[in-house]
């Protein structure tokens, strides 16, 4: 029988993992910038987890979500994003009680929904994400927004918009979610069963919905934006305020609302034009939450945070070639003992920090070269018996073609004297 992948993944083969590696070192070394450390939370966690957090009405929980029950039939969910996690754990670790006040942390890993696989979009992706937990203020909303865009710029993206739209304090939403009822009342016959549902339990969700998007009513739909409480208004004018100092361009998008049930105030997408995502496609998003981590049995304990999709960046660095770093030396015996003299060789250079490999295939001098060449191996080694019994290494340099016969004890010193003396040829 032959045995594929499950549809919707995909394998990330070693041609591929230098992009990878070169995107998620890219992703820690802006978080450092920001002073954000790395947080690692479990890949599935109790379903009600995402209930409670992400929403019961939303499209993620109802549809999307892969759930299975354990051995003891606890229901546990494969993680579809990554916010819940980071709530969960700095609830249960007690993380609001260390002495800063402010805790930012960032994610990277697997998730998973089920959904139509497309390009950039697989049933297991993988998300980066950066949460800013501890203040409600708009300083932090906006230093969240600012990494987001720093990260979107510095893979080269053009025709970037950074799209904002607040949701509101809970005075906000309440005077937003009856006017949403009163808007949609006339025709809610109309739409579909899931808008129905909503319509009682969160109208707010009624304007993600995919089926009815293109119906009159959802172009004339009242604003969040126009039902802010004086505090979620002053809030918000104080974010566009900063984003205008800091020439940070912007625009105020009434028709942003995210799709998930724990944002309130702040909400924002990074936008781009540029030809290799297509027109008006969202890199990612996030917003504030508020209420979260309360409503996880933690203090009230405001938060904000974003998300991006890593396929979708990795589109966006498509026209960067991973760099490759190469081996060191590359060890090429001829015969057995020579064999066994490089075993003992390449073992003793990576113990001394070098990456190295030996041809393992008993192949001649030809076929090595060839390895040698495509693991761009700075050093080509080769042994005969000849320097089996001189106790010697012919060194090739495979830049300047220049070969040195090197005593075995001095293979480390040769090495480092070649670097050192700028023969890096970089």
């Amino acid at each position: 029988m032959a045995y594929s992948a499950p549809r919707g993944t995909v394998d990330i083969l070693s041609d591929n993992s230098g992009q990878w590696q070169q995107l998620e070192q890219l992703l820690r070394t802006i978080c450092a910038n920001y002073n954000v450390k790395e947080m690692r939370t479990p890949i599935f966690e109790h379903t009600e987890l995402f209930t409670r957090a992400v929403g019961d009405t939303t499209d993620v929980v109802t549809k999307e979500m892969y759930t299975f029950e354990d051995k003891k039939g606890r229901s546990m969910t494969l993680r579809p994003e990554g916010t819940a996690g980071i709530a969960r754990s700095y609830v249960e670790n007690k993380l609001y009680a260390l002495p800063e006040k402010l805790q930012k942390y960032y994610y990277m890993g697997p998730m998973f929904r089920y959904e139509r696989p497309q390009s950039g979009r697989q049933r297991q992706f993988h998300q980066f994400g950066v949460e800013m937990i501890g203040l409600e203020s708009p300083y932090v909303d906006v230093e969240a927004m600012v990494l987001a865009v720093t990260v979107v710029e510095a893979l080269g993206l053009q025709d970037i918009t950074l799209h904002i739209n607040s949701l509101g304090d809970e005075e906000s939403r309440d005077a937003y979610r009856e006017a949403l009822k009163k808007h949609f009342e006339p025709v809610i016959k109309d739409l579909c069963y899931d808008c129905q549902q909503r319509y009682e339990k969160n109208p707010l969700r009624i304007l993600d919905c995919k089926v009815d998007r293109e119906h009159p009513f959802m172009n004339d739909a009242p604003h969040t934006i126009d039902y802010l409480s004086e505090n979620a208004k002053a809030h918000f004018d104080k974010v566009c305020e900063l984003l205008d100092d800091l020439e940070i361009e912007y625009v105020i998008d009434t028709n942003l609302v995210r799709g998930l049930d724990y944002y309130s105030h702040t909400v924002f997408e990074v936008i781009s034009d540029d030809p290799k995502l297509g027109a008006g496609a969202t890199v990612g998003g996030g917003g504030r939450y508020n209420t979260l981590i309360s409503e996880l049995g933690g203090p009230d304990v405001p938060g904000v945070g974003f998300a991006f999709g890593m396929e979708r960046l990795l589109i966006a660095n498509s026209d960067v070639d991973a760099e490759e770093d190469g081996l060191d030396v590359y060890v090429m015996p001829l015969g057995n003992e020579a064999k066994d003299l490089a075993m003992q060789i390449v073992t003793m250079l990576r113990a001394n920090g070098f990456t190295c490999d030996m041809d393992q295939c008993d192949r001649g001098l030809k076929g090595q070269f060839k390895s040698a060449d495509r693991f761009h191996a700075h050093f080509s080694m080769i042994i005969g018996e000849e320097e089996v019994k001189k106790e010697v290494v012919n060194m090739k340099c495979n830049h300047s073609k220049e070969q040195n016969e090197v005593l075995l004890e001095n293979i480390v010193a040769f090495i480092e004297a070649h670097y050192e003396g700028g023969h890096d040829h970089e």
